[in-house]
């Protein structure tokens, strides 16, 4: 019985090539729900894929809420007809004038973003209001990571919140908190790590709550604190790797059940030398910012990365003698999200066939907007 993931038109598909099988993404959006026991209570993140299709197999699902973090991939949901849209990024300099060509070019779909510094919040203010309209402001809250948001424990941080609750042109959205620096492989160490870095946000809340703010949603977490986040049902949870799955999150998290959908397809294009195997898998087709292993070959175990270049992968491996020059591997990256990010398209596998291919709209920065 052939492997699930082998393909067997192979002859017709360009390589390197990255491969999605939609039935085991439905398998991933399914698993998604039931952890986060409804659809209701999901917000995943767009930027692990970065296509339409993908928003539509989970609006399918029941999922209306999403999270992306350019201007591209809100237009591509909203394009593919996605209720509410949030973009969890600072919008500032041209990008605040975007999002409101955004507001006004899909009334159908409820926007919003996120905010952490006083000056960018009147300057988003300024451009909605002379526009006549509005727009849903999430105060971005520093859990720990260092990347964005607020601190909580000043003043000036109510005041902002206060900014966002009585400024014209803006609407108080409630908090998003990313925890990106909790990565712990151990599900109960990962829990105590993540309770204690939203313990201030609770308090946070009742402060808000006391000064009569409204706080109308908390969007908690990414993948790895998505089991966490779930079993709280004040946040909405906004995982992301976990539709597609790699290699790096699936070693790390064995507490996560989530299927490999997401393939790269990569051919023998050289045998330089005894044990070895050239591919043509370089860094402009998978993700290279992790050390080697970059990638793990499901038809090809044990091997050891010996050069990476732009256009070649040379791997060693003892079974070297087993290929030729033109035979495929099958490939799972360590970190899907920027490999996709890659590809211009991506081939469809069903039933055992590429099928067709998807185009990966929003790994543009510029859509029409």
């Amino acid at each position: 019985m052939s492997a699930w993931y082998r393909l067997t038109n192979t002859e017709e598909i360009p390589t390197p090539a990255l491969v999605l099988y939609p039935d085991l993404i439905r398998d991933n959006i399914h698993q998604m729900i039931q952890i986060a026991r409804g659809p209701e209570r999901l917000r995943p993140h767009l930027k692990t894929h970065k296509l339409g299709e993908i928003v539509q197999l989970q609006l399918d699902a029941g999922i209306t809420k999403f999270k992306c973090a350019t201007i591209a991939e809100a237009e591509m949901a909203a394009t593919a007809g996605a209720p509410d849209v949030l973009l969890a990024y600072p919008m500032v300099g041209p990008n605040a004038a975007r999002l409101l060509e955004l507001t006004i070019r899909f009334p159908g779909t409820h926007f919003s973003c996120v905010a952490d510094d006083a000056s960018s919040v009147l300057a988003l203010a300024a451009v909605f209001q002379t526009a006549g309209r509005s727009i849903e402001v999430l105060l971005d809250v520093d859990c720990g990571q260092r990347r964005t948001g607020v601190t909580l424990g000043s003043s000036w941080v109510m005041d902002l919140y206060g900014l966002l609750a009585s400024t014209p042109g803006l609407i108080a959205g409630g908090l998003h908190i990313y925890d990106g620096h909790i990565t712990e492989p151990d599900l109960n160490q990962r829990t105590a790590l993540c309770e204690a870095a939203f313990a201030p946000i609770a308090e946070f809340r009742r402060d808000l709550a006391a000064a009569d703010f409204p706080v109308p949603r908390i969007v908690a977490g990414g993948t790895p604190t998505f089991p966490v986040h779930a079993r709280n049902e004040a946040f909405e949870c906004s995982p992301g790797t976990c539709v597609l799955w790699d290699f790096g999150y699936g070693l790390r998290y064995r507490d996560l059940d989530f299927r490999y959908s997401a393939l790269l397809l990569t051919r023998v294009v050289s045998k330089p030398g005894a044990n070895l195997l050239c591919l043509d898998l370089g860094y402009k087709a998978v993700a290279s910012e992790n050390p080697a292993p970059r990638v793990q070959f499901l038809n090809l175990p044990a091997t050891n990365a010996v050069a990476h270049s732009e256009e070649h992968l040379v791997i060693e491996t003892n079974v070297a003698n087993d290929f030729a020059v033109g035979d495929c591997l099958y490939g799972v990256p360590r970190h899907i999200c920027p490999t996709v990010a890659l590809f211009s398209e991506a081939v469809v596998a069903r039933n055992g066939r590429a099928s067709t291919t998807w185009r990966i709209t929003a790994r543009e920065r510029h859509l029409t907007i």
